[in-house]
């Protein structure tokens, strides 16, 4: 199988399980914070959404990674509604294949820009990241809920 092939598979299974498992958080949820300080449930699915964005541009961008992340913050801040921020998850999934399923196995094997993150690794790389940093929002994602007396799914398959 091609390494474009394994990466979409990946995001596909990255999606399936962010969803499953946050899926019975709410609109009405989308202001919740643990503590003050914290990003609320909906900034917490933002944030995953936008690190896929990230995650894909550092990948492919000749400069590397973007290290502004007060601006990064920022737009993540500014999201008020679970909904909104799904929309971008499924657009951020949607782009990351799109961007990864038209790169031969060379182009994903290619070294990215030396720098502190992940320098030097191979641009398929940033798919374990992606998956890793995913897998740990919506574990948090699942506390919120159960936070809120929201009984989370099974991330895995649907009982």
């Amino acid at each position: 199988m091609a390494l474009a092939q394994q990466a979409l598979a990946e995001l596909d299974s990255v999606r399936d399980f962010f969803n499953r498992s946050t899926r019975n958080l709410q609109e009405a949820q989308s202001g919740y914070t643990p503590a003050p300080g914290m990003m609320t449930a909906a900034q917490q699915v933002a944030h995953a959404a936008q690190t896929i964005d990230w995650f894909v541009d550092g990948a492919f961008n000749p400069k590397g990674f973007s290290e502004d992340f007060e601006a990064h913050m920022k737009a993540v801040s500014a999201f008020t509604s679970i909904a909104a921020a799904r929309r971008w998850f499924e657009k951020a999934i949607a782009a990351a294949k799109t961007t990864f399923g038209a790169k031969s196995d060379a182009e994903l094997l290619t070294p990215l820009p030396p720098g502190p993150i992940m320098g030097g690794a191979p641009r398929i790389a940033v798919i374990s990241a992606l998956v890793d940093h995913t897998a740990h929002h919506r574990g948090a994602l699942t506390v919120y809920a159960r936070l809120n007396g929201v009984v989370p799914p099974m991330p895995y398959m649907d009982m």
